[in-house]
C-alpha cells in the first residue's frame, strides 16, 4: 500500500531513478561480459563494476529512506541490501576467476534490479 507521504515525497521519484540507472549498469555488466569471451572489454567490465556497487550503494539510501522517512514498504530496502551484497560477492568471484559462480551471481543480480525496477514503476 503506497501512502500519501509516500506519493508526496521526492524518495519514490529518487527510487526510480536510481533503480532505473542500477539495473541499466548490471545490463552493461553482462554485455561487456560478451565482449570479454570474445577478447575485448576488460577494463569496461571493471570500471562497470565500480558503477554496479555505487549505485547498488545509492539504490540501499535511497530505498532505506523510502521506506523511513517515507513510510513507503520496507522489503525494497532488504533487497537493495541483498543486490549491494551480492555485487559484492560476485565481484569477488569473478576477479578470482570463479565464473561458475560469478556468473549465475550475475543473473540473479539482473533479476533482483529488475525487479526493484518493475516494483517501483508499477506502484
Amino acid at each position: 500500500m503506497v501512502t500519501q507521504v509516500v506519493k508526496g515525497s521526492g524518495y519514490a521519484t529518487a527510487f526510480k531513478a536510481v533503480a532505473a540507472l542500477n539495473t541499466l549498469s548490471v545490463l552493461a555488466q553482462a554485455v561487456t561480459a560478451g565482449q570479454l569471451m570474445s577478447g575485448g572489454g576488460g577494463s569496461l567490465h571493471g570500471v562497470g563494476a565500480t558503477a554496479v556497487h555505487v549505485l547498488g550503494l545509492a539504490q540501499l539510501v535511497v530505498a532505506v529512506l523510502l521506506w523511513r522517512p517515507g513510510r513507503g514498504a520496507g522489503w525494497p530496502a532488504l533487497v537493495s541490501l541483498a543486490v549491494l551484497l551480492l555485487g559484492f560477492v560476485q565481484s569477488a568471484m569473478g576477479g578470482s576467476g570463479v565464473v561458475t559462480v560469478h556468473v549465475p551471481l550475475g543473473m540473479t543480480l539482473f533479476g533482483l534490479s529488475v525487479w526493484l525496477l518493475v516494483w517501483s514503476w508499477r506502484r
